[in-house]
């Protein structure tokens, strides 16, 4: 029973994990990725901090070491020279005292010679994993700068897709029903062009019928009429304009005949029955 629930425990679990993968936001993810790679950086960073004081440390404690060394070799042959001053001038009790004093360097040689080189080699090693961290930390960088460039190329792509999935709905509602009373672009479309076709097949039919013709027969009539009128009147006019002409040059001649003998003919300019004749003209 116990297995059976570790199992279903399991699999809710991953049920769960795969709802909350669905509804994650990529962005949010992208940069949840991109801060567990700067802070796996950091640490990185950190541990080749260590490596390398760890081995600038051990580099101090050898050339302290070395001087020590130097120090305390140079005691050793003073002593010595010393204890062979001493025997050579007959005091044996001191020459016994700077051997036993070159003997006592000679023990402390011993130890910082063999500290010596115990510290070569821990800083033959530190050295190794000096080059190494920070050859680790460089290779970690630039894979950081790529992951970085990487994910500003990802965030674009990420807009773009969200902008063609915006386009994508806006396009297929074009051709859907909006809501349950909004007809679609189609709808109304076949509704205009139905009612564009019935008006236009009513037109046919009126034009079609006898009182459209009857009435294109009288408007045919009146317009010959007219014109039969106008073409009376332009006559007309021009009998009567030439008519004007040869009295206008009567009047002239018997004006001026007049005016010769101080007389002035009847119906002549100036006379108040000269715009008689004109009169008349304009009312026939």
């Amino acid at each position: 029973m116990w297995k059976g629930l570790k199992r279903q425990w399991k699999y809710q679990s991953a049920k769960i994990n795969n709802k909350l993968e669905e509804r994650a936001d990529p962005k949010i993810q992208l940069e949840q990725a991109i801060q567990e790679a700067q802070e796996q950086h950091r640490m990185l960073v950190e541990q080749a901090a260590n490596v390398i004081a760890r081995q600038k440390q051990t580099e101090l404690q050898l050339n302290r070491a070395m001087d020590d060394l130097a120090k305390t070799n140079q005691s050793t042959r003073q002593a010595l020279v010393l204890a062979q001053q001493a025997q050579a001038s007959g005091d044996a009790a001191k020459a016994a005292q700077y051997n036993q004093a070159a003997e006592g360097f000679a023990n402390q040689l011993v130890a910082i010679e063999q500290r010596v080189q115990d510290l070569k080699q821990i800083s033959l090693q530190t050295a190794q994993a000096s080059d190494q961290a920070k050859a680790a930390v460089q290779q970690n960088s630039t894979r950081l700068q790529q992951q970085l460039a990487e994910r500003n190329n990802l965030l674009n792509q990420l807009e773009q897709a969200r902008m063609q999935e915006q386009l994508n709905a806006a396009t297929s509602q074009l051709s859907q029903t909006v809501g349950g009373d909004v007809p679609s672009l189609d709808q109304v479309r076949e509704k205009i062009e139905s009612r564009y076709a019935k008006a236009v097949g009513t037109s046919e039919l009126g034009n079609a019928t006898v009182e459209s013709r009857m009435l294109e027969v009288q408007q045919a009539v009146i317009g010959v009429q007219a014109q039969s009128k106008l073409d009376q009147i332009r006559a007309q006019m021009q009998l009567e304009a030439g008519g004007d002409t040869g009295g206008a040059g009567a009047r002239t001649g018997a004006t001026l005949e007049a005016g010769a003998s101080g007389e002035l003919p009847e119906g002549s300019p100036g006379t108040p029955d000269a715009a008689q004749p004109i009169e008349d003209a304009e009312e026939t």
